[in-house]
C-alpha cells in the first residue's frame, strides 16, 4: 500500500512539477529575448520528456539501467500505438509534409541506431555522445529552418505555455519564473525518486524485472504529458500538433532522454538480452509502421488508429503472458508471427500503393473510398 501510494504521488509530482518547469522556463527564454518559435523547438519539447529523463537519470544512478533503458522504449511504444491510436480513434488525424519528408524518417533511423548501439549489449559513454549530439545538430537544423522558411506562426501549445503578457516589473515576473522552474524541477526530482523506489518494489514483489517495469507502468505514467497534450489537441481539431508531439517527443526520449542518461551514467547502461532481441525490435517496428500510415493520404484514419491501439494491447498482453508463463505464449506468438502482422503488412502496403495510384505517382490513378 505504502508502494502503491508513492508511486501514485511521484507520478502527481512529476506530472504538475514537468508543467512547472515548461511554463516557468518559456516565459523567462521569452522575457529574455529568445523567440517563441525558439522556446517551442527547445524548452516545451524538453519539457515533454522531462519525466523520462528524471526517472531514466534516477534509475541509471542507482544501478537500474532495466528500468532506465526500459522506461524509454516502452514510452516510445506507447506514444505511437496508444497515444497515437487513441488520438485518430478521436479524430483523423493530418500529418504535416515536414513530418513525412524529415522527421519520421529521422525517428526510424535514431531508432535502429539505437538498438544498433545496444548489439554489444550496453550503451557506452560513445554511443550517449553520439545521440546527443544528434539532438543538438536536430535542434540546430529545426531552427535554421524555421528562420529561413520565415514562419511566423506560433504554435498554439507554446502561446498558451507562454500566457499573456504580465503587467508585473521584470525583477517580479523573473523572479517568479525562476521559482517555477526551481519548484518543478525539485518536484520532478522528489517524484522520480518515489516512482523508481515503488517501481522496484512492485518488480520485487511481483517478481517480475526492471525491464517490464520500465516497459509498462512507468513508461505508460511518464507518458501521462504526452496524452492530454495530444487528445487534447485532437479534441480542438489541432490534429497536427497531437502527430507533432509524438514524433518530437520520440526523438526527445532517444536522443535527449537515453543519451544523456548514458553520458551521465558514465557509459555503463547495460541491456538486457529481452531487451536487446524483443523490446528494441519492436520499438523500431513501431517506427518503421507508421511510414505507410502517414504516408497514405497524409491522414491517420480511425480504422488505423484502431490498429495502432490493438497492437498496443498484444504487446502489453504478451508482456504479462511472458512474465506469467501462460501457457497460451507460444499459440499466441505464433498467431501474431505467422497471421496478424503479415496481414497488417499486407494491408498497410495495399493501401499505400492505392494512395501512389490516386496521386498519379505509379500506374493509372485510382480512386479509394475512404
Amino acid at each position: 500500500m505504502i508502494a502503491a501510494l508513492l508511486f501514485v504521488l511521484g507520478l502527481a509530482f512529476m506530472v504538475f512539477g514537468a508543467d512547472l518547469l515548461v511554463r516557468g522556463a518559456s516565459r523567462l527564454a521569452v522575457m529574455l529575448g529568445v523567440t517563441p518559435l525558439v522556446v517551442g523547438l527547445t524548452v516545451v519539447a524538453f519539457g515533454t520528456s522531462a519525466p523520462e529523463f528524471a526517472v531514466s537519470f534516477k534509475s541509471a544512478m542507482i544501478g537500474q539501467a532495466g528500468v532506465a533503458i526500459g522506461n524509454v522504449i516502452g514510452s516510445n511504444i506507447f506514444n505511437i500505438l496508444f497515444i497515437l491510436g487513441l488520438s485518430a480513434l478521436v479524430t483523423p488525424l493530418v500529418v504535416a509534409s515536414q513530418l513525412i519528408r524529415f522527421d519520421v524518417p529521422l525517428m526510424v533511423a535514431v531508432s535502429l541506431a539505437a538498438w544498433l548501439m545496444a548489439s554489444d549489449g550496453t550503451y557506452g559513454l560513445l554511443d550517449g555522445a553520439i545521440l546527443f549530439g544528434g539532438l543538438l545538430s536536430y535542434i540546430a537544423y529545426m531552427i535554421y529552418i524555421s528562420r529561413r522558411q520565415r514562419v511566423a506562426k506560433v504554435d498554439p501549445e507554446v502561446a498558451e505555455l507562454i500566457g499573456e503578457q504580465d503587467p508585473r516589473s521584470p525583477a517580479v515576473r523573473g523572479l517568479i519564473y525562476t521559482g517555477m522552474v526551481a519548484l518543478g524541477l525539485g518536484l520532478l526530482g522528489l517524484g522520480s525518486n518515489w516512482l523508481v523506489d515503488s517501481a522496484i518494489t512492485f518488480a520485487r514483489w511481483f517478481n517480475v524485472s526492471e525491464d517490464v517495469i520500465g516497459l509498462t507502468i512507468i513508461a505508460i505514467g511518464t507518458s501521462l504529458p504526452e496524452v492530454v497534450t495530444s487528445v487534447v489537441a485532437s479534441l480542438k481539431n489541432e490534429r497536427d500538433i497531437a502527430v507533432g508531439n509524438v514524433v518530437g517527443s520520440n526523438l526527445f526520449n532517444l536522443m535527449g532522454v537515453l543519451g544523456c542518461t548514458a553520458l551521465l551514467a558514465g557509459g555503463d547502461l547495460q541491456v538486457s538480452s529481452q531487451v536487446l532481441w524483443f523490446d528494441l525490435p519492436v520499438m523500431v517496428a513501431v517506427a518503421v509502421v507508421t511510414l505507410p500510415i502517414f504516408f497514405s493520404y497524409g491522414i491517420i484514419r480511425r480504422w488505423e488508429g484502431g490498429l495502432l491501439l490493438a497492437y498496443y494491447f498484444a504487446y502489453t498482453l504478451y508482456l504479462i503472458m511472458d512474465v506469467t508463463g501462460n501457457a497460451g505464449l507460444s499459440p499466441f506468438r505464433a498467431a501474431m508471427l505467422y497471421f496478424a502482422i503479415p496481414l497488417t503488412v499486407l494491408t498497410l502496403v495495399v493501401v499505400m500503393i492505392n494512395d501512389l495510384r490516386r496521386r498519379g505517382m505509379i500506374g493509372p490513378a485510382t480512386t479509394l473510398n475512404e
